[in-house]
């Protein structure tokens, strides 16, 4: 800045603050009372704008913040779970809230009430930002004893529809993916029982001879933990693409964009 700028600059401060700031002495140029009253507000005007304009190196470690994630049952077993231990170590004073689906949470996300969404539905909202996790196929569980546990081929349509069914209803949007896969045969599926997650269902497979018909991660493991069989789902039923959303307003949001990387890395590595 050259000398007759600071001069001109100097003149329109004396003239603002109505005092001169700086006088001639003996000793050089010297600051009034009133300039010396200004030094310690005006560092801390600095200090706050180059934080504005230079927000501080993001530490998860220091993360001190509640997360609310909207996902089913099985967001938090395939992509919550495998990357909660590595979550909770690099931001220890970090908690997630894990909310239910609803009609609403795509406005509940651009309110901020909602952080991120674990879903297999789509979205053509322009505001919303979705990333890829996994594709996965489905699994049919039934009984161990069940007629159709006798084989590890794919079922057909024909004996895919002739057993009752355990439908699973994503929250109040009352969404079945596999009824929506089917297409104009859904209405051939016989569903005997609606349930909004899956966790509920191992007393009525069990005892009976329902199918329930989940995205083959949960199958696989649901069918491990209760005894039960599984065979591939008909090929009619198309795969499964999980995403993870978020909305434009935490785009740059240095926290969230960091939970999300963590999610997306440790649900990959568990595949």
């Amino acid at each position: 800045m050259s000398q007759p700028t600071i001069s001109r600059s100097l003149a329109e401060l004396r003239y603002i603050l109505g005092d001169p700031l700086l006088v001639r002495t003996d000793g050089g140029m010297q600051r009034t009372r009133r300039a010396d009253e200004l030094v310690a507000p005006i560092e801390q005007w600095l200090a706050s704008t180059s934080a504005l304009l230079h927000p501080p190196t993001f530490d998860p470690a220091t993360l001190d913040r509640c997360f609310r994630i909207a996902s089913t049952d099985y967001g938090v077993l395939t992509v919550v779970a495998p990357a909660l231990e590595a979550i909770t170590t690099a931001a220890p004073s970090l908690t997630v809230d894990i909310v239910p689906f609803s009609a609403d949470m795509m406005k509940k996300m651009a309110s901020g009430e909602i952080d991120l969404i674990i879903s297999g539905l789509e979205s053509d909202h322009p505001a919303v930002h979705a990333r890829s996790l996994f594709t996965d196929t489905y699994t049919c569980i039934m009984r161990a004893e069940h007629d159709l546990a006798t084989s590890d081929d794919a079922l057909t349509l024909d004996a895919f529809f002739a057993w009752p069914h355990v439908g699973i209803v994503v929250s109040d949007l009352a969404v079945d993916g596999v009824e929506v896969r089917l297409g104009v045969r859904s209405g051939e599926r016989r569903v005997t029982v609606r349930l909004p997650y899956f966790h509920a269902a191992p007393s009525l497979i069990a005892s009976s001879d329902v199918l329930m018909t989940l995205p083959t991660r949960a199958a696989t493991r649901f069918a491990a933990s209760y005894g039960l069989a599984t065979r591939p789902a008909p090929v009619a039923i198309d795969n499964l693409d999980y995403r993870l959303l978020w909305h434009d307003r935490s785009s740059r949001d240095r926290a969230v964009i960091w939970l999300a990387d963590m999610l997306t890395r440790h649900c990959a590595s568990a595949s």
